[in-house]
């Protein structure tokens, strides 16, 4: 359940091939369903917040603008206004727990909305400090900018974040760049298979929790294929209902990905709602967020207990 160290230029086409490992998730679950709500308003990229440029990338297809756009930044801001309680009453009222990736920028500016998931028993994660790509960033800034997330997450939230995903592209040094850092127990920077591993990097066992983006609500936006809530509730359904048929034989994982100003939306919530109505009909499940995953991959790897640094 190890690899050699990896980064990003060496690729692994085998994966775990027709025989992967069993899981052992707890109570013999076929399938470990993660729910992960991202966090992004107000870290989108914007000129009024001193940015090279507005966001490129929401709901209403516009071109990018070089000035200040209130109305664009109102498309991020329904999400800690609106959506945000909405689908946390959600899963509340399932019992379901969810990783929350929250940008550092973002937090920064809605410190309530860290209390508020830690308060609920979910997970906070990073999810970069800007809501921006880091392919392109020197190392140094990249170290920088990976300490001043977890500092603005934990201040808020009052925990240690355990978990990182990057918006877009890595750049090469990510990985070793989290682990060098010394507090984070994975990252969701792959997508490319529905089991977790286990790398060797800088001398260190780190855990990969991969990602994806087919079960996602980001196919709202525009270019998507998705327009109705149905039309993802049935696409996660779907997913779903194969990996638990699968998973007689060999359980796997299954990430749903969520966006606050996209499924918090009055006609879209629906699509959770009919989605954890399905899954919650059948045996075999485990809702986790990514740092239990994380956690028993290790134990099952047969690693120590994976404790943070202490301050």
């Amino acid at each position: 359940m190890g690899a050699d160290d990896t980064s990003i230029g060496r690729r692994d086409f085998r994966g775990y091939g027709d025989d992967p490992p069993d899981p052992r998730w707890p109570e013999g679950a076929r399938v470990a369903v993660s729910l992960v709500l991202n966090v992004e308003a107000g870290a989108e990229l914007s000129t009024a917040d001193g940015d090279e440029r507005n966001e490129s990338v929401y709901e209403i297809d516009e071109p990018v603008a070089v000035v200040p756009n209130p109305c664009l930044a109102s498309h991020f801001d329904y999400a800690p206004r609106v959506g945000h309680h909405r689908i946390m009453n959600l899963l509340e009222g399932f019992g379901v727990p969810c990783t929350v990736s929250a940008a550092g920028r973002a937090i920064e500016r809605c410190p309530w909305l860290a209390r508020d998931v830690v308060g609920r028993g979910h997970e906070i994660a990073c999810h970069g400090y800007r809501w921006e790509r880091h392919a392109e960033m020197p190392e140094v800034h990249e170290r920088e900018i990976i300490a001043r997330t977890v500092d603005r997450v934990q201040r808020a939230a009052g925990v240690r974040p355990v978990g990182w995903h990057t918006k877009g592209a890595p750049s090469t040094n990510t990985r070793r760049l989290l682990v060098e850092e010394g507090g984070f127990l994975y990252d969701s920077d792959a997508y490319d298979d529905d089991l977790p591993r286990v790398v060797e990097v800088a001398g260190r066992s780190h855990v990969i929790v991969p990602y994806a983006f087919d079960t996602n609500d980001m196919r709202f936006m525009a270019g998507g294929d998705f327009v109705h809530a149905e039309d993802f509730a049935r696409y996660c359904v779907d997913a779903f209902d194969t990996l638990w048929r699968e998973g007689e034989r060999h359980p796997a994982m299954m990430s749903v990905g969520l966006h606050a100003r996209l499924s918090g939306r009055p006609g879209r919530v629906a699509g959770i709602e009919r989605f954890l109505e399905h899954v919650r009909d059948r045996n075999g499940v485990w809702f986790a967020r990514r740092m239990d995953i994380a956690h028993h991959w290790r134990a099952v790897a047969g690693l120590p207990v994976w404790t943070p640094p202490t301050a």
